[in-house]
C-alpha cells in the first residue's frame, strides 16, 4: 500500500541534503578559468602558471585519494561479507 506520509517525509528530509559535487568538474572549471585569464604582466603570467601547476598537483593527489578510498571500500565490503558469513553459520 502506498504510504503518502512516509513519501512526504522522505521528500522533505532529503530536500536539505547537499548534492555531492564531482571534484573533476571543479578542477576542470578552475583550469578553464585560469586558461581564460589574460595576464598583463610577466608577474601575472607566472602566477597563473604556478596556479596551473598547483592545480595539476591537487588533481593528482585527489586521484590517488579516490583510488585509495575505492580500495578501502572494497576491503570493507569483503570484511563485512566475512562477518555476515560467520554470523550465518
Amino acid at each position: 500500500m502506498l504510504d503518502l506520509r512516509t513519501m512526504a517525509k522522505r521528500f522533505i528530509m532529503n530536500e536539505g541534503v547537499k548534492k555531492l559535487v564531482d571534484w573533476k568538474s571543479l578542477v576542470q572549471s578552475i583550469d578553464e578559468s585560469l586558461s581564460s585569464l589574460k595576464p598583463k604582466s610577466l608577474r601575472d603570467s607566472r602566477r597563473i602558471e604556478l596556479a596551473r601547476h598547483n592545480l595539476k598537483e591537487v588533481k593528482s593527489h585527489l586521484r590517488r585519494a579516490n583510488d585509495r578510498v575505492a580500495t578501502l571500500e572494497e576491503q570493507l565490503r569483503v570484511l563485512e561479507e566475512n562477518v555476515k558469513g560467520k554470523k550465518d553459520k
